[in-house]
């Protein structure tokens, strides 16, 4: 058999599961049907595009598949067996290619798109997530902090309590039928404000009855201000932290540094320990920033992992500065950065060893619906960012540019034709998305990237394309490796 149906047969529930970004250049055929074929970690993989079936093969197969396409005929055209026969018996040519036509008639290769006809239902939906700007304020002056450290250029400041709750009052009123509400406190450094964090808590948490509403609060922090009393806050109340350390001390130090120039690597590490240690069931993540300093980024992630921490992120910077932003002639180094990664993890794996790292995740078997996919995150739509000043952004990335302002909750103004037109950025009306083979696991990348970047939201940011292209090559190779290590044992067994 030249084509690994085991591995075909789990990674079918990718046509409608997979929540992730990634991965490199892609094979199309015709307009219609789409695949990907690349080698990675000693596997030949190929993915169906449209079915999200997934594929590990031979050699034959791999070259095979390099010469034929839809419509198939009964047998492999001769002109391809005399091309391939220098290389292989042509009994096995023969064979390969009647596998590939049955997976085409089973569907799960080469198979249309039958996506297009969701994008008519992106429309403008409740909004469900709220990015609270706490404080436009922050205790370190990160080297590569694409918010102007903290001010995102508009002067340093803090939310009120009064804005706060008019915040909670906006999206209780603008929810829908949403019964799960996600607020996000973020910054600059939320800690800085933490009383207000407190007081929109306890507020909204008041409404949830009355409403029939719940919500979900996360918080971002820089871990500087961190104490007992916060540490118990944030565990009772936060579903989710999100705790800002960029992996070894060296890197942390160099890049996450106070305003008198000092680190903050031994103050934030025994105090994230402390908070992660009592967070029972409740998520967390460790995230960090890689820049074109530390393309040895994997590094980063084992060193957190070392420290403890398994719900790991490591990140590429997003920055103008010319000493850290990541260009086109770091990617080579990047992308062998990524599979090294990959290699490490299962590595550490097969010593028994286990943390997600949050790139390299997907989930197979509960992936979003078809609108979800096509259109990815819901910046402007389902999801906005607020500021001290009660303005409303798409998100926190697009803050501080004023032309993408919706309104202001203090005023009462929400411009609903900015909130329709986010609802119809999805992968069908992005020229570069419409073609690229990773479009259903990155719904069209972030929306705030494509306009700082490119100018314009609907327009791809290659290199940002091509880093998840890359992830996502990855992370598809470590679950194919993972299922062939389990069927291993089944048989074993």
């Amino acid at each position: 058999m030249h084509m690994a149906k085991i591995i075909e047969a789990v990674f079918r529930e990718l046509r409608r599961g997979a929540v992730f970004c990634a991965a490199s250049d892609f094979l199309m055929r015709k307009v219609f049907y789409m695949i990907h074929k690349y080698k990675l970690n000693g596997s030949n993989i190929v993915l169906d595009v449209n079915s999200g079936g997934v594929h590990i093969v031979d050699e034959l197969t791999y070259d095979l598949l390099d010469n034929v396409e839809p419509p198939f005929e009964e047998n492999c055209p001769q002109k391809v067996v005399e091309k391939l026969s220098r290389s292989y018996e042509r009994e096995d040519i023969e064979s390969c290619y009647n596998e590939i036509v049955e997976l085409y008639n089973e569907k799960i290769l080469f198979s249309d798109d039958d996506y297009e006809k969701y994008a008519k239902f992106s429309v403008a939906s409740p909004i469900k997530s709220m990015c609270l700007n706490i404080a436009h304020d922050c205790n370190l002056r990160c080297r590569y902090c694409f918010a102007s450290t903290g001010d995102f250029g508009k002067g340093r400041k803090l939310m009120s309590f009064e804005t706060g709750k008019h915040a909670i009052d906006f999206l209780l009123e603008n929810s829908g039928d949403r019964t799960t509400l996600e607020v996000d406190f973020f910054g600059g450094e939320p800690l800085m404000n933490f009383d207000v964090v407190k007081q929109v808590v306890n507020y909204a948490r008041s409404c949830e009855a009355e409403y029939g509403k719940k919500f979900r609060f996360t918080i971002t922090t820089n871990g500087i201000l961190l104490d007992d009393d916060k540490i118990d806050f944030i565990n009772k109340e936060m579903s989710n932290v999100v705790l800002s350390i960029d992996g070894r001390k060296e890197i942390n130090d160099y890049m996450r540094i106070r305003p008198d120039g000092s680190g903050s690597y031994d103050r934030i590490l025994p105090l994230f320990k402390k908070l992660v240690s009592g967070r029972c069931d409740k998520e967390y993540y460790v995230r960090g920033t890689f820049t074109s300093r530390n393309l040895d980024f994997s590094d980063d992630v084992f060193s957190l992992y070392e420290q403890g921490f398994d719900q790991i992120s490591i990140e590429p910077v997003v920055s103008d500065s010319e000493e850290f932003a990541l260009t086109e002639k770091e990617l080579p180094a990047v992308f062998k950065e990524y599979e090294r990664l990959a290699v490490r993890i299962l590595d550490n794996e097969k010593k028994g060893g286990k943390f997600n790292f949050f790139h390299f995740m997907i989930d197979l078997d509960q992936g979003p619906c078809a609108v979800k996919r096509l259109r990815g995150c819901g910046c402007g739509n389902d999801y906005v960012a607020i500021t001290p000043d009660g303005d409303i952004f798409p998100c926190h990335q697009f803050v501080g540019i004023d032309e993408y302002k919706m309104g202001n909750i203090d005023l009462g103004t929400f411009n609903m034709e900015m909130k329709e037109d986010f609802s119809k950025a999805h992968v069908y009306s992005k020229p570069d998305c419409k073609k690229c083979w990773a479009k259903f696991y990155c719904s069209g990348g972030c929306n705030a990237n494509n306009y700082r970047y490119m100018g314009d939201i609907r327009t791809a940011h290659k290199l940002s394309c091509q880093l998840e292209k890359k992830r996502l090559e990855c992370a598809i190779m470590m679950k194919a490796a993972r299922i062939f290590k389990e069927q291993e044992q089944t048989d074993e067994g």
